[in-house]
């Protein structure tokens, strides 16, 4: 990489995760290869595996897709099936790349890489405008909370880089989106990945859109706001007790902040006993900090000694979190058996491990038309269902709009430990 920085440098940048979504050969793996090639993200030995297995394929230039495209069977059939991460970085961020499969069959990759997400890059053939799959991807981008969506207009060079082409198609697509998400925040640019207009380096084909390249929004996209920094949320991971002559005393509740801001001081409440307390300080590699925020990992001690464990919530006593029992969530099913009405599950939710009781599906959403299929009470692998959940025991949450760490959780399958759905609490 020509690009060098320092460890520490590195290690103080933001990091934006974003992910792709399109149809199949719309060109998300093209586009992810050209941003690491064009941006000198690339290592020597990666360029020259990738300019043989170009050469083996009969490519009469780099094929750009080979440097996201891993497994065998991606190359063989010039798809992608699994979820592919890359890093890379600029003297602006660092990234985390998901390049998930566009097939709808593959539902549950897109959701497992897009959970996390800052950003989704929506990639649409310009030859083809808007279609079905366009409309699934965004809707799934927005269902996952993904704050900022970037959509491209790819392969502008077969249509002679009209600008006509890209109106039509821009307004397209607002006129769904202002149907289904009318809130989101999108960014639209038309590029062609294949020859790097647009990409990282600004169009000469194109002087009549001048919204920066696709670079320079993932660069600049303000992030700080994704995180709930409104409700205190710390869910208790560890409890730290040293037993040293030096801290003899210390017992610390370690974990990484999941809302709001804690200070020294800060009257906070523990659930699920509801005790209050204050914090006494916020620790970090044995130093002390004057804040701690999300996604920050840190050691609270409060100035009572109280019992509290792993799965435990240490939350703001004026702004607590939904308590219950009952939850209702949108979630997407992973598993190749069906869900079970009436089925027993374990649950994950945070720090916390509970069991649960399917009590019902309210609805199966068909995701292509959006449609609400009351009638089907079956879910089957990469369906997207709201179901009613009974836990064991109450969960401290938020709705998964407001808080996507405290608003979200898995069901484990307790007799095979596979994870068979993730879900988002509405």
């Amino acid at each position: 990489m020509e690009q060098t920085f320092s460890t520490k440098a590195y290690l103080g940048m933001e990091l934006l995760r974003f992910t792709t979504a399109g149809s199949v050969d719309d060109g998300k793996s093209t586009l992810i290869g050209r941003l690491l090639y064009d941006s000198k993200s690339i290592f020597e030995d990666q360029l020259d595996a990738v300019r043989r297995a170009s050469v083996q394929k009969g490519s009469e230039h780099l094929n750009l897709a080979l440097f996201t495209d891993g497994l065998r069977a991606e190359r063989e059939q010039g798809i992608t099936i699994d979820v592919a991460y890359r890093y890379f970085a600029t003297p602006q961020r660092k990234f985390i790349i998901a390049d998930t499969p566009g097939h709808i069959q593959y539902t549950r990759n897109m959701v497992t890489g897009a959970s996390t997400a800052n950003a989704a890059i929506v990639l649409i053939d310009a030859r083809n405008g808007v279609i079905e799959q366009t409309h699934r991807h965004a809707f799934l981008a927005s269902l996952l909370g993904i704050p900022h969506i970037i959509v491209c207009i790819n392969k502008m060079d077969l249509m002679d880089y009209s600008q006509a082409v890209y109106t039509a198609i821009l307004n397209n697509f607002q006129a769904f989106a202002n149907q289904v998400f009318p809130d989101q925040d999108m960014r639209f640019i038309p590029i062609s990945a294949l020859k790097g207009d647009n990409v990282v380096k600004p169009s000469e084909n194109m002087p009549w859109y001048n919204g920066g390249t696709l670079l320079h929004h993932l660069e600049t996209i303000p992030i700080s706001q994704d995180h709930d920094l409104v409700h205190q949320r710390f869910p208790v991971q560890y409890v730290i007790r040293p037993e040293s002559d030096e801290f003899h005393d210390y017992r610390g509740y370690a974990g990484r902040v999941a809302g709001g801001f804690f200070h020294p001081g800060d009257k906070v409440v523990v659930l699920p006993s509801h005790l209050e307390s204050e914090i006494a300080s916020v620790d970090t590699y044995g130093k002390a900090l004057s804040e701690a925020h999300p996604p920050m990992s840190v050691t609270l001690t409060l100035k009572d000694d109280l019992d509290i464990s792993r799965g435990d919530m240490i939350a703001g006593i004026e702004d607590s979190p939904q308590e219950s029992c009952d939850i209702d969530a949108m979630i997407c099913w992973m598993n190749p058996r069906p869900m079970q009405i009436q089925g027993k599950y374990a649950l994950k939710h945070t720090t916390r491990d509970v069991r649960c009781l399917i009590q019902n599906i309210d609805y199966v959403l068909n995701i292509s038309t959006l449609e609400k299929l009351t009638e089907n009470k079956t879910l089957r692998m990469n369906d997207i269902a709201r179901i009613r959940i009974r836990t064991t025991k109450p969960l401290f949450f938020d709705p998964y709009k407001v808080n996507r760490i405290t608003g979200s959780l898995i069901l484990i399958d307790e007799a095979t430990n596979e994870t068979v759905a993730a879900g988002m609490i509405l």
